[in-house]
């Protein structure tokens, strides 16, 4: 077992976020968990209460970003990962029936809240040689009808993790597909054949009526490994959670 590390994780009340949580409280890390649900949070500290702080709040607010790098550090004294897994599919619309309101407000969630976590952390993770860990999404590379804000917000958030792979050389920045997850986001795509192409929501049913579709904890762990000791060569790349390139973090 690696050394106890102390880890942001966000998104992290249910479906991929809980898992990541899950396996580093197992592993005896340290963690600050956000989310807009507390009760959740709330939970996982009463379970492990030396090793859980959390902030409720909508990151939407950038001011809850410099927020929870405080609570980190007064918490903890150091930062050593920061795991940006939180995310909004929604408004699910064509490019014709967004507004630019409706574009920016997927903009602020999706990554602009993501720069205001960051920014405030680098500080600390340059001390550390820390690592920041992007949950990204096929949908970065790949259409949907109706996916476009969602889409090109996770493409953002990959340009950043290179960005940061340069400016930043003291710090690790991977992006991370994690693939068809049955979650909470999944039962909403399933749903949207009114704006999304009928063979793309059939695809994605189908995944889920086969049994395809991924638990939490297959790219969840994955995450979580990455964000205790991903090594520097994968900095500024974007792979998908069962790369070959990161074997060494999969499940065996």
């Amino acid at each position: 077992m690696s050394a106890s590390k102390s880890i942001i994780l966000t998104g992290a009340s249910r479906g991929l976020g809980l898992a990541i949580a899950k396996y580093l409280l197992r592993e005896s890390h340290k963690l600050v968990l956000v989310a807009r649900s507390a009760g959740p949070l709330e939970k996982l500290k009463e379970e492990y209460p030396s090793q859980v702080e959390f902030v409720a709040g909508d990151l939407g607010d950038f001011s809850v970003g410099p927020k929870v790098i405080e609570t980190a550090l007064k918490s903890f004294s150091r930062i050593d990962s920061l795991i940006i897994n939180h995310g909004v599919l929604s408004p699910v619309k064509r490019v014709v029936d967004f507004t630019p309101e409706e574009w920016r407000a997927v903009f602020d969630v999706n990554f602009i809240s993501a720069i205001a976590l960051i920014k405030p952390a680098l500080p600390a993770l340059r001390k550390t040689h820390g690592r920041i860990i992007f949950t990204s999404s096929g949908a970065s590379v790949g259409a949907y009808s109706g996916w476009g804000a969602y889409g090109s917000s996770k493409a953002a958030l990959n340009h950043l993790g290179l960005t940061l792979s340069v400016e930043e050389p003291d710090i690790t920045s991977v992006a991370i597909r994690p693939g068809v997850v049955d979650t909470d986001m999944q039962k909403e795509v399933r749903g949207r054949a009114d704006v999304m192409d009928a063979r793309d929501v059939q695809k994605f049913r189908t995944l889920h009526e086969s049994g395809k579709t991924l638990r939490p904890e297959q790219p969840g762990n994955v995450i979580a490994r990455l964000a205790v000791s991903a090594e520097k060569e994968l900095s500024g790349k974007f792979y998908s959670w069962e790369d070959k390139a990161l074997l060494r973090y999969q499940d065996s």
